[in-house]
């Protein structure tokens, strides 16, 4: 394994133990300073709850809109809306560049798909197992929960790509038509080969959204979730696989779905 993944992987490894090394005291610190209890926001989860989770989690997201038609959460979402179709507009720019840039190459081997996927196999992975060492239940809930995301987010990503079947830049020839990517993506629909949204990018945003939320306490983890997420989506668009577009409306929906429906928060 060549050195970069090696480091990648030490550090995917070595942030539950720094995460729980602080925690205890930093807690401890945190209520003796105020009277104020902490709000719990720890969800009730378990390997026996994933699934009636999971299917809750379903009914919840496949009814928003039904939480617009009330005058709910307009403004965020047509936000949303309102830049993913601005980011259409640019995405053949983009899509061209990227398709002709050899400047990130090195990047590409070192966050290549397989260990992007591996990398986000190993962050939950390593909480739960750190969690079991130390009887951490935080910890180990930490992990359940960014599964529990990462399932409802790639339940969403599965239809959504298969109603748009949207073309992925590599996929065109050299001088395509990058504006006419919509509904051309052949294949099972099982594969998911549509490009809009970055199943990549919504399951990096959601484990991290997941991880950032539960320990915001230290300032430094927001920074570092979200920074290898946006590094994930980064990849997406340098190794052509998606538009920005896609990356972007992958990690708004990767957030939503963890702070909203799983965490409830």
């Amino acid at each position: 394994m060549k050195l970069p993944v090696a480091l990648i992987l030490f550090c995917t490894l070595a942030v539950p133990f720094q995460v729980m090394a602080q925690t205890s005291g930093s807690d401890q610190t945190s209520a003796s300073r105020s009277s104020t209890p902490v709000p719990a926001f720890d969800r009730p989860v378990s390997w026996k709850l994933m699934l009636p989770n999971i299917l809750s989690d379903q009914k919840h997201i496949w009814t928003f809109p039904n939480r617009l038609a009330h005058g709910h959460d307009w403004l965020p979402t047509v936000a949303v809306l309102g830049v993913t179709g601005g980011l259409f507009a640019l995405d053949p720019i983009e899509g061209n560049y990227f398709r002709r840039s050899s400047s990130y190459q090195e990047f590409n081997k070192v966050f290549s798909s397989t260990r992007a996927s591996i990398g986000m196999i190993v962050a939950p992975a390593s909480f739960y197992l750190v969690g079991l060492v130390r009887k951490d239940e935080k910890a180990q809930h930490t992990a359940l929960l960014a599964g529990e995301a990462v399932a409802d987010a790639e339940i969403l990503t599965t239809v959504l790509k298969d109603l748009t079947k949207r073309v992925r830049p590599s996929a065109f020839p050299p001088n395509g038509n990058l504006y006419d990517s919509w509904f051309e993506s052949k294949g099972s629909p099982l594969r998911s080969n549509g490009g809009f949204p970055s199943g990549h990018s919504i399951a990096a945003f959601s484990i991290a959204t997941v991880v950032a939320r539960r320990y915001g306490n230290h300032r430094w983890v927001p920074y570092a979730a979200y920074g290898a997420a946006a590094l994930v989506g980064f990849s997406r668009l340098s190794l052509s696989a998606h538009f920005t577009s896609d990356v972007f409306f992958g990690a708004a929906l990767g957030y939503s779905i963890s702070r909203f429906t799983v965490l409830q928060q």
